[in-house]
């Protein structure tokens, strides 16, 4: 039996997932104009009062002191979440006026790209008032403190905290200590040995990258691709019948690796394969909301030659089978595992470490799809219209798609590095992924 550690209430010792996402906030800020942060928004049918809003969501973050947390480390060597004996500071809501939809999506990426004014600063509100008939709440968050689902299951419990109003019932469920690790360091070192042959495996094809620009203050732009129910029930059909059922995730992924090859090849950039690094929630809900805030996600790599790209059928058999053949091999537990190596090193020399192997492409893109969430319909009597992420991308490689699923729509954003790809490359690629995604495949030879 290994060493452990005792807990504390006022620790939540850092996993390596989670180490691993602070790399990632290091980076982008040396790269861009702030660190690792995404955003949900919510689209609301009409107006939503603001004052009202205020006090509800400052009483209900007030149970919740790990989101005023900052990063330390212990005598142990081991980083870890420093939670404070009660939740200290303001809410952070900030309101805007828009005079039109047009304008909607401008005010959403200042919001987003908006540093936070310091390490203990990890969520921000932005209500947004459009032409007084309608609004929209976005939630700015730090990626340290939540993952995607993380951020949605928190608006869920505000939910249902605006329903019960009941204070001391809302985190009831909800550990905020977690255990050191600091045991079993064989298996962590086979897990890292597995994983090293994985990463030793991509880098013998060079995946092709999009140059990123040297400028660090460079903000992050978005577009916004939404399919209405009869075109989600469409992608889903043809989901189904390429890959199987609840089988979305590759079929996204094929037409994404085929739109983004297509940017390529206008562009006549050298690439002898395409890597899409992808992230994978396969936590049931109450699974999430046991483990509500920091990072539980898991990662798949996968990676075809150009010269199979323009082939849909072989493109999605060899992407599926990549799945499968990783998920057996334990690739994402063995991430996971062998991550927790990597807290003992500094961050800045971290990235020098993984900066070698791929020789900083980490990637082509990065590919993400949340699945249905479990927002009810409606925040203090206002009825939601859609829900979607807009999540910065870590820089190397700038670009990335990330889908959600609400209310029988899909939306589909990508998000890039200002000056990595021009606006009319973007209109390619979401004209290209929308043609491709719901469009109704010819029966084969002899059928229909």
């Amino acid at each position: 039996m290994g060493f452990v550690i005792p807990s504390s209430k006022k620790k939540h010792y850092l996993s390596g997932c989670d180490w691993v996402i602070n790399l990632l906030d290091y980076m982008m800020k040396q790269t861009t104009c702030a660190g690792n942060m995404s955003q949900v928004v919510l689209v609301f049918d009409s107006v939503i009062n603001l004052s009202e809003l205020q006090n509800r969501l400052q009483r209900f973050i007030n149970n919740f002191p790990a989101v005023y947390g900052s990063i330390a480390r212990d005598i142990n060597i081991c980083p870890y979440w420093r939670i404070p004996e009660k939740a200290e500071g303001n809410l952070k809501l900030t309101s805007y006026n828009c005079p039109g939809e047009g304008d909607l999506w401008t005010l959403l990426g200042k919001c987003v790209n908006k540093p936070f004014k310091d390490d203990s600063e990890h969520l921000a509100f932005h209500l947004i008032n459009i032409e007084n008939r309608k609004s929209c709440l976005a939630m700015t968050f730090d990626h340290r403190l939540f993952d995607a689902r993380g951020a949605e299951t928190f608006l869920k419990l505000f939910q249902q905290y605006l329903e019960n109003n009941n204070d001391s019932a809302i985190s009831t469920g909800i550990p905020f200590i977690a255990p050191a690790y600091l045991s079993e360091w064989i298996k962590k070192f086979l897990a890292g040995r597995n994983v090293n042959r994985k990463i030793v495996s991509l880098s013998k094809n060079p995946p092709g990258a999009l140059p990123v620009p040297g400028d660090k203050s460079k903000e992050f732009k978005f577009r916004l691709i939404t399919f209405n129910r009869q075109e989600t029930q469409t992608i889903y059909e043809n989901a189904y019948k390429a890959v199987g059922y609840l089988m979305e995730m590759p079929y996204l992924l094929t037409v994404i690796m085929q739109a983004v090859s297509e940017l390529f090849k206008k562009r006549n950039a050298q690439a002898d394969s395409y890597l899409a690094a992808v992230s994978i929630d396969m936590r049931t809900s109450e699974d999430v909301k046991e483990e509500l805030f920091f990072n539980h996600v898991s990662y798949l790599f996968f990676q075809a030659q150009c010269d199979i790209i323009k082939n849909q059928k072989e493109l999605t058999n060899i992407i599926k089978m990549q799945m499968y053949e990783q998920v057996k091999a334990g690739i994402p537990r063995d991430i996971m595992e062998a991550s927790h190596l990597t807290r003992i090193a500094p961050l800045p020399f971290l990235k020098k470490i993984i900066d070698v192997p791929l020789k900083g492409k980490i990637a082509t893109f990065i590919f993400s799809h949340v699945k249905k969430n479990l927002l009810s319909p409606e925040i203090m009597g206002t009825g939601i219209e859609n829900v979607f992420h807009m999540p910065r991308v870590p820089v190397p490689p700038g670009l990335g798609f990330f889908s959600n699923y609400f209310n029988g729509r899909l939306n589909l954003v990508i998000s890039y590095l200002d000056g990595l790809i021009s606006d009319e490359e973007v209109n390619m690629l979401g004209k290209n992924i929308r043609e491709m995604m719901i469009e109704i495949p010819s029966p084969p030879a002899g059928e229909g």
